[in-house]
């Protein structure tokens, strides 16, 4: 019988039925940051358990790691406190540990692809609500709570209601100044926040088949902002390429047979989803969320709504609160909103080709004045190569800040802080109310081209009549 991917990868993971009707689901891989994971190393230690399978845990440091301290102790005792809870656990444990010192931490979800330790056709779970990232190769990959972290390092398994599968077709060419980015807020703009409750996302089509690994991480990375707990895509040459060489991607003969077992996670031709949505990328606009929530988002050159635009009377609600919290008019344009922060970053967007995108176009411009610009680097290995291109140079000379990795201004657990009603211009993946850090700040997310072209005009624009954005 013909099965989607989803189907095939929580077959071979499902332990046992249990007697409430879900699933106890083995899970391949653990990956653990410094926030959702000291108490459940305390739960462990309450109940004298030991992490059951170690091996298959990583750990590394993101969420409230300075960007802009590099010596340690730090000046937030939290964080240190929070660094050293997690490095204690791993030694204790014996998980592997991606510390500060290592040349390899960095944001959680970009850590894992780049080690290679995101594979195809396993089960991926971490305590954070954007693990649906590493979906990109082809696995069931989910954010989980504190408790459920303490299950996983006890049993490595937990107990899981199954999904149902939406297909999610993007086919055609995107327009120039058009990213992956752009693909996933325009999903989201359509399905809304709840569409994909209680589903995993499968996404397809020629668009998606054709991006780099690192533009679908972009897109399963939002799959959770769409209300689906899982995203992927099917694992092909793109995703065997990019994990050849990883350090902890399977070597010579274990190499191919792996490959040739990752191909069959693969969802079968003919297989039946349970719902099935179709997109013309030629329909995708470069888009920026103007309220309060990811699915609040309209294409540059169009006019924010007015409540009367709401279809229901929830919606024009919705509508109400996110204009008086953004302080915009209804009707008004998107473009020419002054902007005070721009960041490029975070698991969203804070990879190597995110930064070569932007550094081509910004090249001899300069933040106008008045605008916080900064650039953060999703792990020691992307700030690395990116300063060995000199991509950290142009982007100091454009005014920017080029900081050390860490999620940064993505969320208000670091330094890296919006302050009053600011408004900012972000690559990040969440736009809810005081989200960057300020209880009155406001976040507007867009891809990473337009975050720099409203760092260089002070206000919300289009990159394309920025920059000459190439096809």
């Amino acid at each position: 019988m013909s099965k989607s991917l989803f189907e095939k990868v929580w077959d071979a993971h499902a332990v046992r039925q249990l007697a409430n009707g879900q699933t106890q689901l083995l899970i391949g891989t653990h990956l653990i940051h410094e926030v959702t994971s000291p108490q459940a190393f305390g739960m462990l230690r309450d109940k004298d358990l030991k992490v059951q399978y170690p091996h298959r845990t990583f750990a590394t440091v993101d969420h409230i790691v300075p960007t802009n301290e590099s010596v340690e102790p730090y000046s937030d005792p939290l964080a240190q406190g929070m660094i050293e809870e997690l490095r204690n656990n791993c030694v204790e444990n014996n998980v592997t540990f991606f510390d500060t010192n290592t040349g390899k931490q960095g944001v959680v979800h970009i850590v894992g692809p780049e080690q290679g330790i995101t594979q195809p056709g396993t089960t991926i779970a971490c305590g954070d609500s954007h693990t649906a990232t590493h979906g990109a190769f082809g696995a069931i990959a989910f954010g989980i709570g504190t408790s459920q972290v303490r299950d996983v390092l006890a049993t490595q398994s937990i107990a899981l209601n199954k999904l149902k599968v939406r297909r999610i077709n993007v086919n055609g060419d995107l327009a120039p100044g058009v990213y992956a980015k752009d693909v996933i807020l325009h999903i989201i703009r359509q399905l809304g926040t709840q569409g994909g409750t209680g589903y995993a996302y499968e996404y397809a089509g020629s668009t998606v088949e054709s991006f780099t690994m690192e533009e679908r991480m972009t897109v399963c990375n939002m799959s959770i902002e769409g209300g689906a707990r899982v995203g992927y895509v099917n694992p092909d040459e793109v995703t065997f390429e990019y994990l050849r060489g990883r350090p902890y991607s399977p070597t010579g003969d274990a190499w191919d047979t792996a490959v040739q077992e990752w191909k069959s996670f693969a969802s079968d031709e003919g297989c039946e989803f349970d719902d099935v949505v179709n997109i013309d990328a030629a329909d995708i606009p470069p888009t920026v969320t103007w309220g309060i929530t990811p699915a609040q988002g309209v294409g540059i050159t169009e006019n924010i709504p007015t409540v009367a635009e709401g279809a229901t009377e929830s919606d024009r609600a919705s509508i109400t609160e996110a204009l008086e919290y953004m302080k915009f008019e209804g009707g008004s344009p998107m473009k020419g909103k002054k902007i005070d922060v721009a960041f490029i970053g975070s698991c969203t967007n804070g990879r190597l080709s995110d930064f070569q995108e932007v550094a081509q176009y910004v090249k001899g411009h300069k933040v106008a004045d008045g605008v916080q610009a900064i650039i953060v680097p999703g792990s020691q290995v992307v700030a690395k190569i990116a300063e060995g291109l000199g991509l950290d140079k142009i982007f100091i000379e454009a005014g920017f800040e080029w900081r050390a990795a860490g999620c940064s201004m993505c969320l208000a657990m670091n330094p890296d802080k919006l302050i009053g009603d600011q408004l900012c211009a972000s690559s990040s993946n969440r736009n809810f109310k005081g989200r960057q850090g300020s209880p009155t700040g406001r976040t507007m997310l867009m891809s990473p081209l337009m975050v720099a072209a409203a760092a260089i005009t002070g206000v919300v624009s289009d990159a394309r009549d920025v920059f000459t954005v190439a096809g």
